[in-house]
């Protein structure tokens, strides 16, 4: 079920609008938020896919105020695919609708697949951003060396039968990451997570319980 306060809203950015959802917890302005990141826009990714339905709502019932938003040219958003350079910027048009209306006190940004590539390389460089979610972890086709420098906590959610993705190439990431960092394997998963949504729930779940709680 949606969140009592569920809002369709526009993001201003530079050079157009983005079409976003924030959903807020019961109980006034969250003292946490999150801003999630959807699969490739080529291969039908939407603020609706299943997984960054499912970790947003994982998020929201453990107090997260969360925004899900369309990339360029998906949905109502303007403008067009720009093959992952403008679409950090739509992530930052994100973080900076949240900045005008919330304290900044504690902000994740989690994504899944394509989405994880685009949010993660966001959320290491934004100051803004404290702590970092990857779902389905692409290292196949595309570059995420730039973990090896991101001091944030993160947290890696990997089916261990992804075919976009390779295990020793993710291992040896994780290993890398010089920050707090967990890594959740879900075992005979693909990339798509076919019914073992609730083993990526439960793992976020739990990262998110020990960041509150300390470090994990």
């Amino acid at each position: 079920m949606d969140a009592p306060h569920t809002s369709s809203l526009t993001i201003p950015k530079a050079d157009g609008q983005l079409e976003g959802i924030l959903q807020l917890p019961e109980g006034g302005p969250p003292d946490r938020l999150a801003v999630l990141c959807h699969p490739h826009p080529e291969y039908g990714g939407t603020m609706h896919n299943k997984v960054v339905y499912y970790a947003a709502r994982t998020l929201r019932e453990a107090g997260f105020g969360v925004l899900r938003f369309n990339f360029r040219g998906v949905g109502r958003s303007t403008g067009s695919f720009a093959h992952g350079e403008g679409e950090q910027e739509d992530v930052r048009a994100a973080l900076d609708y949240l900045a005008g209306r919330f304290p900044m006190r504690d902000v994740w940004v989690a994504g899944y697949s394509f989405g994880a590539w685009v949010g993660l390389r966001v959320g290491c460089a934004d100051p803004r951003v404290s702590t970092l979610v990857g779902i389905g972890i692409p290292t196949k086709t595309a570059e995420f060396s730039f973990l090896r420098d991101c001091r944030k906590p993160v947290l890696l959610v990997q089916g261990s039968q992804d075919e976009f993705g390779d295990p020793a190439a993710l291992q040896s990431l994780y290993e890398a990451a010089p920050g707090p960092k967990a890594l959740a394997w879900i075992e005979g998963a693909d990339h798509f997570f076919e019914g073992r949504l609730d083993e990526v729930t439960a793992a976020l779940a739990s990262f998110v319980r020990a960041r509150i709680e300390g470090d994990p």
